[in-house]
């Protein structure tokens, strides 16, 4: 059996080859990838393996941007530390998942569900895969995030801006209060909606509905001012004024 594993936590990589080694002693890890760039890359040049055990999120965006650039018609088997509302969809496409930390037993039952399939099935559950990754892609994604004692979900709808500082990145709801959000500012510009949230610089991500105006700035750039308060300043430069001023006015 030739595995690809794509992940990007060292520990859960080494954690999984390691219950594969165990479960099926003639296993071929191919390779261990950790971006969805390199993912893409790999796709594109080697030829398909038997099996992928994918991260749902990685360093540089969700998995789900590989299934945009690339064909992917080797089973799926998807791995995550949260994300429970996805988890529901991949239910529903038999498209099997293993929730983090994993274990063996769990590795077990997927690799099972591998071996049972047909050549028919897989060419079936290809084209239910991209259909779904499809359908995870255009959906209004929901976060959970921690907000005092609790586990509460945020949607995309509730979020003004992202913003980061000191390597914490928060999410701001139009409801005034502030989420810790689990991801780089980098993952959240590819998990949010492209109509409806800019990346205006490398601290903020903003939302079209929370611009209030924008001020000329010092040297041709702009100053993006909200509803509510933030941070600091929002400042876009010069170069990226042009494609700013195209997001604003594009109609959604």
């Amino acid at each position: 059996m030739k595995v690809l594993i794509i992940e990007d936590e060292t520990a859960a990589a080494q954690n999984l080859q390691s219950i594969l080694k165990a479960l099926v002693p003639n296993v071929q890890i191919l390779d261990v990838i950790d971006t969805v760039v390199d993912s893409i890359e790999w796709f594109e040049n080697n030829a398909a393996p038997d099996l992928v055990f994918m991260d749902i999120h990685l360093s540089d965006g969700d998995s789900f941007k590989i299934f945009d650039k690339t064909k992917i018609v080797s089973p799926v088997i998807f791995t995550t530390a949260y994300d429970q509302y996805a988890l529901k969809a991949f239910k529903v496409n038999s498209i099997d998942y293993l929730l983090k930390p994993i274990k063996e037993d769990e590795v077990r039952r997927a690799v099972d569900k591998w071996q049972l399939f047909t050549g028919i099935d897989r060419s079936e559950y290809a084209v239910r895969l991209d259909a779904m990754a499809a359908e995870q892609r255009n959906s209004r994604q929901r976060f959970l995030v921690r907000f005092r004692d609790k586990l509460i979900p945020v949607s995309q709808e509730e979020i003004a801006y992202c913003y980061t500082s000191e390597e914490k990145v928060f999410a701001y709801g139009y409801n005034g209060e502030r989420y810790p959000m689990e991801y780089t500012l980098e993952a959240l510009q590819n998990m949010l909606s492209g109509s409806n949230f800019y990346r205006a610089n490398r601290q903020f991500i903003i939302s079209r509905d929370a611009v209030s105006d924008i001020s000329v700035w010092f040297g041709s750039r702009l100053a993006v001012n909200l509803k509510m308060e933030t941070p600091e300043k929002i400042i876009v430069s010069k170069a990226r004024v042009p494609e700013f001023k195209q997001w604003l006015k594009k109609e959604v």
